[in-house]
């Protein structure tokens, strides 16, 4: 059922942010499988599309600011990392917004309150809804805060996200089971190798990598499977 008017209040305090249009605030937090149960409810995808924009901005703005001495391409790997998916769910996880949006029971039963794709784009939703109700700079301000953790290791040069044990977690909380890796080719001369990995539950295959290590090509294989989770067949 629909957020009522205490909840949405509730909610406010919690994201501690003056945000007063609470009508926009419950479509940011509404998955488009929660259209099947409310007819009258909006989703959350026009939202999605603006915040996208909102943060993207406003970290490549303090990253280039930040850091006037790193190059171009340093500033784009740590901004596709401050805005990746799992990150972005992660930020979703500390603000308590899994708790709180609307979906289908049929999406909240195959584990949609857990998946990473869901809860990033309600973070890029409400980050549209501090934009359009509380303007720019508190929209700034909310985006530095909730990324804070990722802009300090951005600093540090520790951003590079441990993507295994991010799918771990993910797989661990859906299916009760950790992936592995099956190494499926290596070439190379032995000082110049470089290995192909897939991650695996049982049989089914999440994702692939190329690394000039094994540990390399984990890494990547994890990554791919996190960026193809709505891909995966329910069990």
């Amino acid at each position: 059922m629909p957020l009522d008017k205490r909840t949405l209040q509730k909610i406010v305090r919690k994201l501690q942010v003056d945000i007063s249009d609470l009508t926009l605030l419950q479509q940011a937090l509404t998955h488009k499988s929660y259209l099947g149960e409310a007819v009258e409810a909006m989703s959350n995808e026009r939202l999605e599309f603006l915040g996208d924009s909102v943060l993207g901005m406003v970290v490549a703005e303090y990253l280039f600011t930040q850091f006037p001495d790193r190059a171009e391409g340093d500033l784009a790997k740590a901004k596709a990392v401050a805005v990746s998916e799992p990150v972005l769910a992660e930020s979703a996880k500390n603000l308590g917004l899994p708790d709180m949006i609307l979906m289908s029971a049929g999406e909240e039963a195959s584990g949609g309150r857990k998946r990473l794709s869901i809860l990033a784009d309600a973070f890029e939703a409400l980050v549209a809804v501090v934009y359009l109700d509380c303007g720019l700079e508190a929209a700034r301000q909310f985006i530095l805060r909730a990324l804070e953790s990722i802009l300090i290791d951005i600093e540090r040069k520790e951003h590079i996200r441990d993507y295994k044990t991010l799918l771990q977690e993910h797989t661990q909380s859906i299916h009760k089971k950790a992936p592995r890796y099956v190494v499926i080719e290596e070439k190379g001369a032995d000082h110049d190798k470089t290995f192909t990995i897939e991650a695996r539950l049982d049989e089914r295959i999440l994702g692939r990598g190329e690394g000039k290590s094994k540990k390399q090509a984990e890494q990547a294989a994890a990554l791919e499977a996190l960026h193809s989770l709505d891909k995966w067949p329910a069990d």
